[in-house]
């Protein structure tokens, strides 16, 4: 599936984009599921929002047991001061997760296949392991801002061998909020690791490396049906979308199965709802 100078960008830069890997009918098929599932939501179930600040203060039942359903978190901004929905609700929620890729067979289809096994294979993973899936919808005007992280620091394996794979959904812009990435930072150290001990979460400060700068960050622009790999310790971000246009987008975290999956990450996996990969 990828071509040697492609293997050699990733393991240079820690990311690669793939232009046109998921066609505009599959991209349809799961923004329709999606819109489906927004609509099926009572917002009254849970006003739980999604932010990257704070998270061990933040962090709520809603969310743990979203690991092994299909639940929909509210975008920072969506409510006013009295607690009511700012807009629709379908204008209202920040992401769709965290086992979208295992219970609808939507997403199933568009998580799975020979193609994604192959790309897996190539990155160097040889035993690929699905543990989450999020539908992030970075809503026009109130979109939030995901602060610089690693995705290592919620898949904690030994050796580190996450990989994340985002799909855009929608064309991502320098206007609605894409990612910005650090070329190369995946050979820095991990920063911090989120912990979970039963029903307490923590965030764990490992290494005291400051985040990138504007001498070291650039933006991934990306189009509808591209695939971004990139590597657990690559430091990225996204800035608030203040547009008029969402920036639709799903993505999986993977581990290699060969590797020493750490029993205090936040998701876990038993004989009753195991974990698989893409075939």
């Amino acid at each position: 599936m990828l071509n040697q100078e492609q293997i050699a960008q990733f393991q240079q830069d820690g990311y690669l984009v793939i232009a046109d890997f998921k066609s505009a009918a599959e991209i349809a098929a799961v923004r329709a599921q999606a819109a489906r599932i927004v609509d099926d939501f009572d917002a009254a179930e849970s006003n739980s929002i999604f932010t990257t600040k704070e998270q061990e203060k933040k962090i709520d039942r809603y969310f743990l047991d979203s690991a092994s359903k299909v639940s929909c978190f509210f975008e920072e901004e969506a409510f006013d001061e009295h607690g009511q929905l700012r807009q629709a609700k379908a204008l209202s929620i920040n992401k769709i997760g965290h086992a979208l890729h295992d219970l609808d067979p939507v997403f199933a289809a568009f998580s799975h296949g020979p193609q994604l096994a192959q790309v897996a294979h190539d990155l160097g993973l040889a035993q690929p392991q699905i543990w989450q899936s999020m539908y992030i919808f970075k809503q026009p005007g109130i979109g939030g801002e995901v602060r610089w992280h690693q995705d290592a620091t919620y898949f904690d394996t030994a050796p580190v061998s996450v990989t994340t794979f985002w799909f855009a959904l929608e064309d991502a812009t320098l206007d609605n909020g894409c990612l910005w990435v650090e070329p190369g930072g995946h050979r820095t150290a991990m920063r911090e690791r989120f912990v979970r001990e039963g029903d307490q979460v923590r965030v764990d400060t490992l290494d005291s490396t400051p985040w990138p700068g504007d001498a070291t960050a650039i933006p991934l622009e990306a189009k509808a049906g591209s695939l971004v790999c990139f590597h657990g310790l690559l430091p990225h971000y996204s800035a608030p979308n203040r547009s008029a246009i969402s920036r639709h987008a799903y993505t999986l975290h993977v581990t290699d199965g060969q590797t020493r999956y750490s029993a205090q990450n936040w998701i876990q996996r038993d004989a009753s709802f195991p974990v698989r990969g893409f075939i």
